[in-house]
């Protein structure tokens, strides 16, 4: 009764200060409802859009509302533009979004934000900019995005869509970028779409695809970039077509299961990147000359064979050409490099191990900006090879160093003597100059090369002089290479000759609107970019993003002022009153009714469950539901009245550790979601009973399959694609999660399978957050914290320095390895698993400890993969692989056993047959042997934090 009367109060207040703001030129009435709409549909810890219930939107400078200066013909502003870019909202999308009829900017990219996408929002027919990216959107593209005529830029990748892409997309008809990658879109791809002339850029890579590659594709004549890389076309041909593409720059097709041979791109004039590797495509390469621009060529993991082209010593670009494990024959070409002008960033790296390579053509005497490498090759029989060591290794060599200079080393001796947030200008032409930057989180989506330095210049040039700022204004404080794009924090500093050593506001707010509506000229070779972040320190973190400078005028405010300054007075009063009395009555009945031990809340997306559900689905947790029991409490089998079967993991009564793995466990696993990871059905916060439901694996544990407790007996091709899911689920964790995750209790018994006995790992309830930026722009290395996890799988150098890294997560991992390897515990009988297959991998009786369990299996294999295992388990963090490393080098192993997925006899050894070398297990150390590292420096340089040669 008290809320409806407060609710009455309060609409009749707001519908009086409505009128007055109608009769003051406002924004149009049905917008201001849609925004309240919005935000209504919104959770926002942060209170980023606490003004958005202060006077009108486009007059009150309501947070990322940005609208024209002038009216519209009706009399009303209107909404221009919508920019919620990064501030860790979520819940749902409100369909009142449809409702304005002037909007060209929807962004709220980088958040939380879960459910479908409202087809209403297909109803804004000025929409040019729609940005959803890196949320949690699920369900499939409504049809109705396909009516937005006005469209530019469509954003949905890094999000959970489904569903086919709508053939209704065809009618984008001036859109210019579909980025719809990182989701699990299935299905065909629509040839519908090779009707859209205007589309520059189409990314779809990363997702569930399959059918064919339309052929009439080569109809979009202003195609730049196409990417459909890790989908599966299978028994699909690459379109002869293809080859009549006129502008395009970058084709990507990693890992799409095709087959077939390779087209003639030649005709592709401005061709700069080809990646067809991981596919099955036969038969020769075409030997015709490609475009002079080429800076990428990779075309690894195939079945071509033949000679390489000569044509390849024609690309004065050239910077990574990948051949590798192929079946090609014939000479090695020694002047590939003959017409590439080097300088101190420029390099190439020619990688043509595991062909079948017999001589060479001409003096092999390469520059020493030239990476060769012919491991696995007939060649390396030669003992006449020069440095043979060093090109025949199978383990790929390092990068080369990169220069790094910095302007302000004198500088540094002493802090900026104005504030902590100023700092030098490295670059500044005036020595020793200090000011407070801008910082900036940016990604380029898709580059035409895969390495940055020779470019950093000419990047630098490209945006500064968009900017309108000199080039020793922008500083690249740090980059990593991500899978094919480039992630980096950029600073921005103002002009030596501005004395208030910052950038005024409105000169923020211009910089902000050029990086966030897209308007920076193309560029073909850097590619399409995303904003990250665009963060706000020290004296400007006080700045908001709306009309800034907007005002309404004196006499029109002094009219609503008088109109309402004596109802406001009196009616604040009366409700302040009441609701504090209505909200004191509501504590006292809560505070009596609640637990003090337990910890309710609400999260968005996640379903919650009664205490009587989850018994109903128990029967009262009979105790042969009941299927394990662990240090947090114990687990049941349910079924749900839809019948769907999951795991209830009980916490234990009273348990302190119980409730902070709790909560932990639901936010973090509320937004990951990975096919190698549990997923969170919902829980019980109830009763002073707290329950995690999941999806029930009925295979159990990893562990309970190596002590032996299930029917069958893993074999090593299963172990293999065991080993391999779970890395791909912490891979997923490391860097594809929105902020990153250390597991750290990664253990064999964290590891379950499904039906199919796909891994998926588990159990959160230790998990840390990657610590976010830290004020110079830069990504820390580690999250210092206490030591937690499990005896046997924990880092060493966790263990002595409590800093906890990727690389923790990468060592426990090693040890699950080496558990799939011999079948032993971690730590048994005082015997820890690392130290003993060290001891037998050095007396060459590795095999001996090879788990009897696993049958027969390819010996060569079984070497790199215990090789794998101990180069995780080094003591030392900076010499274990990353995780994108472990992932590839897998993946190659895989690769290795025979199709059938059973191990033929002619590749097969027993225990006693063959011995493993200790050369093999520390082949990173220097010594030969099989090697973790398949891509070497360029997998490594994928994984390491570079600090710009500026």
């Amino acid at each position: 009764m008290w809320g409806m009367r407060i609710f009455d109060c309060v609409f009749a207040v707001s519908w009086c200060y409505l009128v007055l703001f109608a009769a003051a030129r406002v924004t149009d009435p049905t917008e201001v409802h849609a925004l309240l709409a919005v935000k209504s549909y919104l959770d926002d810890p942060m209170q980023h859009l606490r003004n958005w219930n202060k006077g009108d939107p486009c007059r009150s400078n309501w947070t990322g509302v940005l609208c024209p200066a002038t009216v519209g013909t009706d009399g009303h502003f209107h909404v221009q533009e919508i920019q919620l870019l990064n501030m860790n909202l979520s819940g749902l999308l409100a369909p009142e979004l449809g409702q304005f009829s002037q909007l060209l900017v929807l962004d709220f990219m980088w958040n939380n934000l879960t459910g479908s996408i409202p087809k209403e929002i297909g109803n804004i027919s000025t929409l040019k900019l729609l940005l959803l990216n890196g949320n949690k959107f699920t369900g499939s593209l409504p049809d109705e995005l396909g009516n937005l005529s006005n469209l530019n830029r469509l954003q949905v990748d890094q999000n959970e869509i489904s569903g086919q892409v709508p053939k209704s997309f065809a009618n984008l008809s001036r859109v210019k970028h579909l980025h719809l990658n990182n989701n699990s879109i299935s299905g065909n791809l629509p040839p519908e779409l090779s009707k859209i002339s205007s589309l520059v850029h189409l990314l779809l890579d990363n997702n569930d695809l399959s059918g064919f590659l339309p052929p009439e594709f080569s109809n979009l004549q202003n195609l730049r970039i196409l990417q459909l890389d890790n989908n599966n076309f299978g028994g699909s041909e690459i379109p002869h077509s293809y080859s009549n593409f006129s502008k395009l720059v970058k084709l990507s097709l990693r890992n799409c299961s095709l087959q077939g041979s390779i087209p003639d791109l030649s005709r592709i004039v401005n061709l700069t990147f080809l990646d067809l590797s991981q596919n099955h495509l036969s038969g020769t390469i075409p030997s015709n000359k490609l475009s002079e621009k080429m800076t990428t060529i990779d075309l690894s993991d195939n079945q071509l064979d033949g000679p390489i082209p000569r044509s390849f010593s024609d690309l004065p670009q050239l910077e990574t050409l990948s051949l590798d494990n192929n079946h090609l024959n014939g000479s090695v070409p020694a002047n590939i490099w003959q017409n590439i002008s080097f300088n101190g960033s420029t390099r190439l790296v020619i990688d043509l191990r595991n062909n079948s390579l017999s001589n060479i053509t001409g003096v092999l005497n390469p520059p020493v900006n030239v990476t060769l490498r012919l491991g696995g090759n007939p060649i390396c029989n030669n003992s006449n090879l020069p440095k043979k060591g060093v090109f025949c290794a199978l383990e790929a060599g390092e990068d080369l160093p990169m220069n790094s200079t910095n302007s302000t080393v004198d500088c540094q001796k002493q802090s900026c003597p104005i504030a902590d947030s100023y700092e030098y200008v490295p670059a500044s032409p005036l020595r020793c100059f200090c000011a407070a930057p801008l910082r900036i989180g940016y990604r380029l989506k898709s580059p035409s090369f895969t390495y940055f330095p020779p470019y950093i210049d000419q990047f630098d040039l490209y945006l500064t002089s968009y900017l309108n700022m000199d080039p020793y204004q922008m500083s690249i404080e740090s980059y990593i290479h991500e899978q094919g794009r480039i992630k980096m924090y950029l600073k921005l500093y103002p002009r030596v000759s501005d004395p208030s050593n910052r950038f005024n506001d409105s000169e923020v707010l211009r910089i902000r609107g050029l990086f966030t509506t897209w308007t920076f000229p193309p560029n073909d070779f850097f590619g399409p970019y995303e904003l990250l972040n665009f963060t706000l320190l020290g004296p400007y973190s006080n700045l908001h993003f709306g009309n800034e400078g907007l005002r309404i005028s004196k006499g029109i405010w002094a009219a609503i002022i008088l109109g309402a300054i004596a109802s406001a007075v009196a009616t604040t009063t009366i409700l302040t009153i009441l609701i504090a009395r209505h909200h004191a009555r509501h504590q006292r009945v809560l505070s009596r009714n609640r637990p003090s031990s337990r910890a309710s809340m609400k999260i968005d997306g996640v379903k919650t469950f009664t205490f009587k559900e989850v018994a109903l689905a128990t029967e009262n947790f009979n105790s042969s539901s009941k299927v394990g029991q662990g240090g947090y409490g114990k687990v049941y089998k349910g079924t749900l009245p839809d019948r769907t079967i999951v795991a209830i993991k009980r916490a234990e009564e009273g348990s302190l550790q119980g409730q902070k793995e709790f909560l932990n466990e639901i936010k973090l696993l509320s937004r990951l979601h990975h096919r190698n990871l549990v997923s969170l059905v919902g829980y019980c916060d109830d009763e002073a009973e707290q329950m995690l439901v999941y999806e029930f694996m009925p295979n159990g544990t990893l562990r309970d399959w190596l002590s032996g407790k299930a029917k069958e007996n893993l074999t090593f091709s299963m172990r293999l694609c065991i080993a391999l899911g779970a890395a791909k689920g912490i891979l997923y964790l490391h860097t594809e999660a929105n902020p990153p995750v250390f597991h750290r209790d990664i253990k064999a018994s964290n590891i379950l399978l499904d039906s199919k006995l796909n891994a998926k790992v588990a159990d959160f309830g230790l998990s840390r957050l990657a610590p976010a930026l830290e004020e110079e722009g830069t990504v820390p290395h580690h999250v210092s914290t206490i030591v937690r996890g499990t005896p046997g799988y924990v880092d060493p150098e966790y263990l002595l320095t409590h800093k906890l890294t990727d690389k923790s997560d990468v060592y426990s991992l090693g040890v699950v390895f080496l558990e799939l390897l011999t079948g032993m515990h971690a730590i048994s009988h005082g015997k820890n698993i690392v130290r003993e297959v060290k001891m037998a991998c050095q007396s060459g009786l590795m095999l001996s400890i090879i788990d009897s369990k696993m049958g027969a299996y390819p010996s060569d294999c079984i070497e790199i993969f215990a090789s794998l295992a101990l180069c995780c388990c080094n003591d030392k963090p900076e010499k274990r692989p990353s995780m994108i490393d472990v992932v590839r080098e897998l993946e190659r192993i895989l690769k290795m056993l025979p199709e059938t997925g059973t191990v033929s006899s002619e590749f097969t050894y027993m225990h006693s047959s063959k011995s493993l070398s200790s050369s093999s297990s520390y082949s990173h150390q220097g010594q030969t042997g099989s090697s973790w590292n398949v891509l070497g420096s360029d997998a490594m340089s994928d994984a390491t934090l570079a600090v710009s040669p500026r």
